[in-house]
């Protein structure tokens, strides 16, 4: 590419795919994840009942990407767990991060400066992830643009993607977090990611793959720097999101005359039906104040009555009875 020649990347975009993420980028991942699900709710009460359940849900953090697209390509779930260097190395940060002598580890990791440099190396991982997951794909379909996608989606944000099941597994259930109802800045991102490594596997994206690694890294590390150092989450995308939203799946409604009539003579019926029943507790309530206010001699009256109406009633049963 021209532009990359003229202003002297093309060297630093062959670098930066040349360069190897064991062991210091992947560490920076795996403190990034288990110091995310460190500050989940609960998370710490749960380490301390259930530490295996919580070694589980680190490794899922860790590894989710590659478990997911596993499942997905038909390959076996458990073999991202396979590299013993990476599961050990993974299962040392997340028992520093949770069980370190007065939370050193899990304090100094949160710390603006280093959780901005960690986060960094993180977005880093997370193009060769989608990369990956891309190139896996098309080793196997290598005219179906969707599984690619779908795989380099999987692999980049499959943390995010299983999030409901990690949750499970720490005795929490909440669907509404589910990523495909509300995706999350890192899931829309790692799809942006795997729609365009997936163009320029299949050639119809005219730029070199470590230009394009180059573009997106950047991109991805300028923006989450962005966001931490301004406490944003709005995404950069939400504007075009807003607007495809309201363009593609918004519109006139047939029957929204119909809907409004119908909510209208709903709320005259219940008008209609609250003022009745007004009225007829008013009613009630006056002649039951009406009744309570009888004087001593109505009463007396009243009672002098009863008497005589009970007395002829006695004749006339021994008249009948005679």
């Amino acid at each position: 590419m021209d532009l990359f020649e003229a202003l002297r990347l093309d060297e630093l975009s062959l670098g930066l795919a040349n360069l190897s993420m064991f062991p210091y980028f992947e560490i920076a991942h795996y403190v990034v994840s288990v110091v995310a699900l460190r500050e989940q709710p609960g998370a710490v009460e749960v380490s301390r009942v259930s530490p295996l359940a919580c070694w589980f849900s680190s490794m899922l953090f860790c590894f989710g990407g590659a478990v997911l697209s596993g499942i997905m390509l038909a390959e076996p779930p458990v073999a991202p767990l396979s590299n013993s260097t990476s599961v050990l190395l993974a299962s040392v940060v997340w028992y520093l991060v949770f069980y370190c002598p007065m939370d050193l580890v899990y304090c100094c990791a949160a710390l603006l400066p280093l959780r901005l440099v960690l986060s960094g190396m993180k977005e880093v991982t997370r193009t060769w992830k989608v990369l990956g997951g891309v190139t896996q794909a098309h080793g196997k379909y290598k005219d179906s643009l969707l599984v690619m996608i779908a795989i380099g989606w999987a692999k980049g944000a499959g943390g995010g993607l299983i999030s409901n099941f990690e949750q499970l597994v720490r005795g929490v259930w909440r669907p509404e977090t589910n990523e495909l109802l509300k995706m999350s800045y890192p899931t829309k991102i790692t799809l942006i990611g795997a729609v365009l490594f997936a163009l320029q596997q299949t050639h119809y994206l005219p730029l070199q793959k470590h230009h394009l690694m180059l573009i997106y890294t950047v991109f991805t590390v300028v923006n989450k720097s962005r966001m931490m150092l301004t406490g944003s989450s709005t995404s950069p995308f939400a504007t075009i999101e807003s607007a495809l939203y309201k363009t593609l799946f918004t519109g006139y409604s047939p029957y929204a005359a119909l809907t409004g009539e119908v909510k209208q003579a709903c709320i005259v019926d219940g008008a209609t039906n609250g003022a009745a029943s007004t009225a007829a507790s008013k009613d009630s309530d006056e002649n039951g104040s009406a009744g309570r206010q009888i004087s001593p001699a109505d009463r007396q009256s009243r009672s002098l009555k009863a008497k005589e109406e009970s007395k002829n009633a006695t004749t006339t049963k021994y008249k009948k009875t005679d």
